[in-house]
């Protein structure tokens, strides 16, 4: 093995796996990269989606070990850390994890969201870890009186990395408890909750700041030299942002993950007085205003599972069904909704005739109804200003040619696919290149000068002859949700 550098490393600890992906700056390549799947706790009861920390840092020491033996340890000049955004990790007075973390994607928090929105007078959304401190409190006192800080996943693992505790705006504006107009905690939330919140938060970084370095401990795990740079790292959504270009604005893309992401980097924040677009601000200094649903492989596997086809069989069959499904329409809200805020609702197939229930249909109109879904967030975010010309895809569902071309024609634009579908490992790593140079002492380089090399995009999918049936089709899924859930 040759040494090379200097080499960055990029985690993305996510909800299905950690991935950990190594980049070579100098030429624009990845280099080695692994993976790690995770799982959720078994038996809770409805709602409740939690995962031990702990196998957080285990998949990461296995990523790290795998990539080890690709590259060369002692060339990895920074680490960056992408996470699962919305998680709530809270640590005792001895910073030992107190209880299971609840995950983004828990809905059981859904009245205490309500109680705290009703308490400060604006929506808190159920997903964001305001709302599950809230549940804490008041459902588990013992646990409660043990708190001492509370971090966010990514949070958590640069913690781990680097025994330094600290927050960065782009994930703590997923938190509830932040105002990302100012970019700094907003006291009037935290107060809400509990007056001992605000001495629970640690100190909050600019972008582009280090989080630390790799203490002697975590880095004889992982396999690499203790001392080597942490960045601030982000959420996956903003550190996707990095690794898909969107590190300038005019750049729309879709995440397509266990859930789904549309977002956009701008220069001001933008507020959306219906609350469906979160106002994030992103993770290299400016704004990124996101729209998020819960719901999007999930309800693909699902297909997946009842039918023991694999996804290739089955977008085969799909393909043969015409747009549509027959008339078969599923609101896919399996694990309730975060937008359209629809916390407890359930998965509801509509149209069902005979000869519908079949794989094929029942692919295509999984594959129909989270496009459409993600296209009512598409027109939510045109309402609001944005431009949209082209659309670029990541996230390894990207890949599905079928997928692509529903989108393009729900969308009415073209659709590009990253050439590196790993964006959130992928940004994290560039984000980390761009701190470590940064403080080096190149601070006129821009977040943007380290990404735009490794956005590399295939050929454009267009909307089709199929587009005006897909237009008819959102309005109709438009309809049913609102009549269904009014």
């Amino acid at each position: 093995m040759s040494k090379t550098g200097p080499l960055y490393l990029g985690f993305d600890v996510g909800t299905q796996s950690v991935k950990a992906l190594v980049v070579d700056t100098e030429r624009a390549q990845v280099v080695a990269r692994a993976s790690e799947p995770l799982s959720l706790i078994d038996g809770l009861d409805a709602g409740h989606m939690e995962q031990h920390p702990s196998a957080w840092l285990d998949a990461a020491v296995a990523t790290c070990r795998r990539v080890l033996e690709q590259v060369d340890a002692s060339s990895i000049a920074g680490i960056g850390v992408s996470g699962q955004q919305h998680g709530c990790v809270v640590l005792d007075e001895h910073d030992e994890v107190i209880r299971p973390a609840k995950l983004w994607c828990d809905t059981a928090t859904a009245d205490e969201a309500r109680e705290l929105g009703e308490r400060i007078g604006r929506p808190v959304a159920t997903g964001f870890t305001a709302s599950k401190l809230v549940w804490l409190k008041k459902h588990e006192p013992d646990h409660w009186a043990r708190v001492r800080r509370v971090l966010l996943p990514h949070d958590y693992v640069n913690f781990w990395l680097t025994g330094q505790a600290t927050m960065e705006c782009g994930d703590a504006s997923g938190s509830g408890w932040f105002d990302p107009s100012a970019r700094t905690f907003d006291e009037t939330v935290m107060a809400a909750i509990d007056e001992q919140v605000r001495s629970w938060m640690p100190p909050l970084l600019d972008a582009g700041a280090l989080a630390g370095s790799l203490s002697q401990a975590t880095a004889q795990r992982l396999g690499l030299p203790a001392g080597i740079p942490v960045a601030a790292g982000g959420g996956d959504n903003m550190m996707s942002a990095i690794g898909s270009g969107a590190t300038e604005s005019g750049v729309v893309v879709v995440s397509l993950g266990t859930s789904g992401t549309i977002f956009t980097r701008t220069d001001a924040v933008v507020v959306d007085p219906e609350g469906l677009i979160a106002p994030f601000c992103s993770s290299d200094g400016a704004w990124l205003p996101l729209l998020c649903v819960m719901n999007l492989t999930g309800v693909t596997e699902e297909v997946k599972a009842l039918t023991g086809l694999d996804h290739a069989a089955l977008t085969e069959l799909a393909t043969a069904v015409a747009p549509g499904s027959d008339g078969l329409l599923w609101l896919p809200f399996l694990l309730g909704e975060r937008v359209p805020d629809l916390p407890n609702a359930t998965g509801t197939l509509l149209g069902i005739r005979p000869g519908t229930m079949r794989p094929g249909h029942l692919y295509r109109a999984g594959l129909e109804g989270t496009s459409l879904n993600l296209g009512l967030g598409c027109e939510r975010l045109r309402d609001l200003g944005t431009q949209i010309g082209e659309v670029r895809l990541t996230g390894g569902a990207a890949n599905n040619e079928l997928w692509r071309q529903i989108l393009a024609n729900v969308f009415g634009v073209p659709v590009r696919v990253l050439r590196e579908t790993e964006s959130a490992a992928l940004g994290a790593a560039l984000q980390a290149c761009w701190s470590v140079r940064r403080s080096a002492g190149e601070q006129a380089l821009t977040c943007h000068d380290v990404a735009a090399p490794f956005v590399i995009m295939g050929e454009a999918t267009h909307p089709n002859d199929d587009a005006a049936r897909y237009a008819e089709l959102l309005q109709r899924y438009r309809e049913e949700v609102r009549r269904l859930h009014p």
